[in-house]
């Protein structure tokens, strides 16, 4: 009877239950959906759940998703996944099916965000415009050392033997400008003869890193019609380091002491060529070869959490004597003797003002002395130039940023001149003030607008100008994009027309630029199209060159051309290889042309093939480098047909080979023109006819078929394991 009982109990205590349990199943609600992004793709993975509950689940490959809930009443229904906005939604759970479709946008990043790429090459920023690395700059054969040779490897510019200068998309040389943490660099190669290739004034591995503009640049930088090269030095070293240079043309010496908060370091270098040049053909005869002897003072100093004090301070001497023909004499050799002394200073301070201002400010100054003589003239140029500049940011939020600032820039530039008896002295002093202001819009992480204006005021030459500038930026994918660039830009005249005149006025050019930038798998692509039109370019009108009245701002021309860059670090292993085209097309009526014409600067076709491999086997890294450029166009005054004559088109193979025989020690050799390429600038004519009536000439030559060089970097450091593998070119 008991277990009767008992078995009645269990049974009715089970249905109960049972009948629970049906009851919570009735309650329930099941909440069903799929996740997707703008354009209606599917995001797998997504977390949707209950606020406050256990209750949720994650969207499978196609993006919907399915779960249940005993959840009664209003409940907040939440959809996160990675790089999207978080989405909220209210919903009311009565036991029913609730549907909840959603399209997420992508969360706003500026780390991941779209960068304006536009006429840019970078190096030494994590940014997705990187596609050359400081490393790079230093072992590209060919460099020789020279931040402004490694710079040739790269599309847009135009390979000029007989000058070493930086000439860009259809550019002159003087329309470039060079600034070292953020400061104007009036001088920034060396001095050098006439016909006479030169290189730049500072050492490449003082640099962290780079930033090449070949156009579009922003409002910051101002008095460059074509390009500004941004040189960023090195912070703080991680250690007490000695490094010493050996080269078969000079020794270097640096030393670096670090204490907690800063570092200094100090350079000392002599150069002498003689011995080099009394074993490699030379197509010059040489009195005194050249020599140099220069120092340098590098100060870092951290002024906060965030802020960093830094100091540069350099100078330098050099002299050659070189004997060239003089076609006024009949082409006999005239010595052209050469002293340079130069001083530079520069200082830049970087923090933050509270929690969101950001301030930067440079300074430099310049002093730069050049002796002259050839055969009863002496020369003697100078330049003092001082450069303020301090720019200001503030974040309005992660989507608007503005920045605005000014800078000064005093230039004085003196030429004492002594032919015979005669004695001209001429001297010009210009103050330029300048102010910009620029904002950068995000519509989202994959558009970005840059918007902002300078304006600029010249003191001697009484001008007053204002130069818009706009870019924008629409990434097509998390690997491709689209720059567009267009502005206005203004340069003083050169100061040799100065030194005569203030009756002219600054020159300007449009820059229009397109371009695509594809970066995956350590492979990069781009590819650019621009349009640079000039106005008011200065013309002289025959009149004698020390009249003011022989000058105007009558001149204009066009520059138009596309340019290819292919960078693969995959494809083979330990291998590095990049390829450069470039095709300008360009004319332009200036100086003393009689009409518009091809610039003799200007190649139509340039080509760069750079490869380097790794060989961890024996610790080596070689390197070649192939460039050629069509022929360029040159004047013959016997010829009726102005700028008609063509050079011989330029060509080069270039070897370099970098081995670490210890950690600390590398040795280094490399060779330019190993092919003995036969390479002439043009010519060089006489000022006036001889007795039948033509001007006698001389091929233009580089001042050897082939350079090269052998030397060893040796680092000493506690840890013993730092080297010199950035500085080896």
């Amino acid at each position: 009877m008991k277990q009767q009982k008992l078995k009645a109990v269990k049974k009715t205590f089970t249905t109960i239950i049972a009948f629970l349990i049906c009851l919570g199943g009735f309650a329930q609600t099941i909440i069903v959906g799929k996740v997707s992004e703008e354009k209606g793709e599917p995001l797998p993975g997504a977390s949707i759940y209950l606020k406050g509950t256990y209750d949720g689940t994650t969207s499978n490959e196609k993006g919907e998703f399915k779960f249940r809930s005993s959840k009664t009443g209003q409940q907040v229904l939440a959809i996160e996944f990675m790089g999207y906005d978080p989405i909220a939604r209210n919903v009311e759970l009565k036991g029913d099916t609730i549907k909840v479709n959603v399209s997420m946008k992508e969360a706003f990043n500026q780390l991941n965000a779209v960068t304006i790429t536009a006429g840019t090459f970078e190096a030494g920023d994590k940014k997705r415009a990187v596609t050359i690395s400081p490393l790079d700059m230093m072992t590209t054969a060919g460099a020789a050392g020279d931040v402004y040779g490694a710079l040739q490897s790269l599309p847009g510019t135009t390979t000029n033997g007989e000058s070493g200068r930086l000439f860009v998309k259809g550019g002159d040389s003087e329309e470039s400008q060079t600034y070292i943490d953020g400061a104007l660099v009036p001088v920034p190669y060396n001095s050098s003869a006439p016909n006479m290739s030169t290189r730049g004034r500072f050492n490449p591995f003082m640099f962290k890193g780079t930033m090449f503009s070949t156009g579009g640049y922003s409002a910051e930088y101002g008095q460059a019609l074509s390009s500004v090269l941004l040189l960023n030095t090195n912070d703080m070293p991680e250690e007490d380091q000695l490094d010493l240079s050996f080269l078969m043309v000079g020794v270097e010496v640096a030393g670096t002491k670090k204490w907690n908060s800063g570092a200094i370091t100090g350079t000392l270098g002599y150069n002498n060529l003689k011995p080099y040049m009394s074993l490699a053909p030379q197509n010059y005869h040489w009195t005194d070869e050249p020599e140099s002897t220069s120092g340098a003072l590098s100060f870092r100093q951290m002024t906060s959490k965030t802020g960093m004090l830094k100091i540069y301070s350099s100078i330098d001497n050099g002299s050659f004597t070189v004997s060239q023909k003089n076609m006024d004499a009949g082409g006999q050799l005239t010595d052209y003797k050469l002293g340079n002394d130069n001083a530079f200073i520069n200082a830049s301070w970087n923090d933050k003002l509270g929690e969101k201002w950001a301030i930067s400010s440079a300074a430099s100054f310049t002093s730069n002395k050049d002796n002259i003589h050839f055969d009863q003239t002496n020369v003697i140029k100078k330049v003092q130039g001082t450069y303020l500049k301090t720019n200001l940011s503030y974040p309005f939020s992660e989507k608007f940023i503005l920045k605005f600032g000014g800078e000064l820039f005093s230039k004085n530039y003196t030429q004492n001149a002594r032919i015979g008896s005669e004695v001209h002295d001429n001297s010009f002093t210009n103050n330029n003030f300048a102010g910009f202001t620029e904002a950068q819009i995000y519509a989202s992480s994959k558009f970005v607008t840059r918007i902002g204006g300078r304006i600029e005021y010249s003191d001697y030459l009484n001008s007053f100008r204002f130069a818009p500038r706009w870019s924008t930026a629409y990434k097509i994918s998390d690997k491709s994009q689209f720059s567009l660039a267009y502005g206005w830009f203004f340069q003083n005249p050169v100061d040799d027309y100065l030194l005569y005149t203030d009756n002219i006025k600054p020159e300007r050019a449009d820059h229009y630029t397109f371009s695509f930038q594809s970066s995956a798998n350590d492979r990069t692509l781009k590819a650019e199209l621009y349009y640079k039109n000039y106005h008011a370019l200065v013309k002289l009108n025959g009149g004698a060159f020390y009249l003011p009245t022989s000058y105007n701002n009558t001149g204009s021309g066009y520059a138009r051309g596309l340019d290819l860059f292919w960078r693969d670090k995959k494809s083979i292993k330990g291998g590095d290889y990049w390829i450069s085209y470039s095709f300008v097309d360009t004319e332009r009526d200036y100086r003393n042309f009689p009409h518009k014409a091809v610039p003799s600067f200007a190649s139509k076709h340039n080509l760069a093939v750079v490869y380097k491999h790794w060989f961890p086997g024996i610790r080596s890294y070689p390197g070649i480098n192939f460039k050629y450029s069509s022929p360029r166009v040159y004047n013959d005054p016997n010829s009726a047909v102005f700028n008609g004559e063509k050079m011989l088109a330029y060509k080069s193979i270039d070897l370099s080979w970098s081995f670490l025989y210890r950690p600390n020690i590398i040795c280094y050799a490399a060779v330019n023109n190993v092919a003995g390429f036969k390479n002439e600038f043009g010519r060089t004519y006489a000022s006036t006819p001889d007795v039948s009536g033509n001007y006698p000439s001389a091929a233009i030559e580089p001042s050897s078929t082939r350079f090269f060089v052998v030397g060893v970097f040796i680092t000493l450091t506690k840890k013993g394991s730092a080297n010199q593998l950035d500085k080896i070119n």
